[in-house]
């Protein structure tokens, strides 16, 4: 039993997870088994990780890379950049998504740095690569607010000599919505997959022709496409909820631009696409240069610890509604329409790893009501 199928039954709450292994032997035999494919994609992967409960363990991003394998290989073949986001201050309690960590989840959290490179490494690395992974190393900085001189985060970027695989460590946190930009700003791609590292794919995503829709829309100024989102539980049936159908003007534009687009390329194959009124966090695929454009003009639109969604998806959606959604292009994919779920919530800050949770849900362990 793979571990997303262990974690959908346990969050339906009806069987109870395999060891967890099991999980590891499948995970390898997928690995092993996955064909070698030039590295020629458009695209970079940019995954952002922090402190969660599970560290040291790497459970949490291999179910994810699993979940590429399986749904998306064309994820695994293209370059990556990992951004190792950190905690603010130590305390009793985590309370994650403010920057708090507990001492035992601080001690952990730099053996988890060093197992999460050597995971990619070995996943993303080219198989002619030097054995021992020659990087080069600079530094950088991620500025915000108004103070040039302190407002300033430095940053330790090192990268492997064929910038197939790229680290990003912050000296202090920087929040999804600075990592993301840090790792934009080293991007060489004009396109990237945004990774937070406990979102997994649970259905097949046809990335190629996704990209070929993107690319062949650059001079479409009705149904330009810069950004694409993908069906979480809530967004199940999106076209038909009330964040479009209270709107005439939203639900206008998803009446006139939700179309099946057909990349010329593969004429056999269908992209159902429908107007999406928000820029989420959760997995995406966007223009590289519309991202830093749109969401990142300048050091003021996002401070440190900001999510991207909280801030500049508001002011999108705001902006959208006024009749301004071709300024932004999101869309959301729809197979199905709109029925079919691509992406299950792992629940990195308060996941304990697969023997964490069974230990919890038979009481051996407690759950902090402030970890999130």
């Amino acid at each position: 039993m793979s571990f997303l199928e262990a974690w959908g039954w346990r969050c339906a709450s009806k069987l109870v997870p395999s060891a967890h292994y099991i999980q590891w032997i499948e995970a390898f035999t997928l690995c092993r088994e996955a064909p070698m494919v030039p590295r020629s994609s458009p695209l970079t992967v940019i995954v952002t990780t922090s402190p969660t409960p599970s560290i040291p363990s790497t459970e949490l991003i291999s179910s994810v890379l699993q979940s590429f394998r399986r749904h998306c290989p064309d994820l695994i073949t293209a370059r990556v950049i990992v951004v190792f986001d950190t905690f603010d201050r130590v305390g009793a309690r985590s309370r994650l998504k403010k920057g708090q960590a507990t001492p035992e989840v601080a001690a952990n959290y730099g053996v988890y740095k060093q197992n999460v490179q050597e995971l990619i490494l070995r996943e993303y690395a080219l198989p002619d690569s030097r054995p021992d992974h020659v990087m080069r190393e600079w530094q950088g900085r991620a500025e915000f607010g108004l103070d040039s001189l302190s407002n300033v985060v430095d940053l330790s970027i090192t990268q492997t000599d064929d910038k197939q695989v790229t680290f990003i460590e912050p000296a202090a946190r920087l929040g999804f919505g600075l990592a993301v930009r840090s790792a934009l700003r080293v991007c060489e791609t004009p396109y990237v997959w945004v990774q937070q590292h406990d979102w997994a794919l649970v259905a097949d995503i046809p990335l190629a022709p996704l990209l070929e829709v993107m690319e062949g829309s650059d001079a479409d100024e009705v149904a330009p496409v810069k950004y694409v989102s993908f069906l979480s539980v809530r967004m199940l049936s999106y076209a038909t909820q009330p964040h479009v159908v209270d709107f005439p003007a939203l639900r206008t534009l998803t009446r006139e631009l939700s179309r099946d687009f057909i990349p010329p390329s593969q004429p056999e194959v269908t992209v159902p696409l429908t107007p999406l009124y928000f820029w989420f966090d959760k997995p995406h695929i966007a223009s590289t240069e519309h991202y830093l454009s749109r969401v990142f003009p300048n050091r003021l639109t996002m401070r440190r610890g900001e999510f991207i969604e909280d801030k500049v998806g508001q002011q999108a959606r705001q902006q959208m509604k006024e009749g301004l959604w071709h300024k932004w292009a999101c869309w959301l994919y729809y197979p199905d329409e709109g029925k079919q779920l691509c992406l299950g919530h792992l629940q990195g800050r308060t996941w304990r790893g697969a023997e964490g949770e069974l230990l919890t849900k038979y009481g051996y362990l407690e759950v902090d009501p402030e970890s999130s």
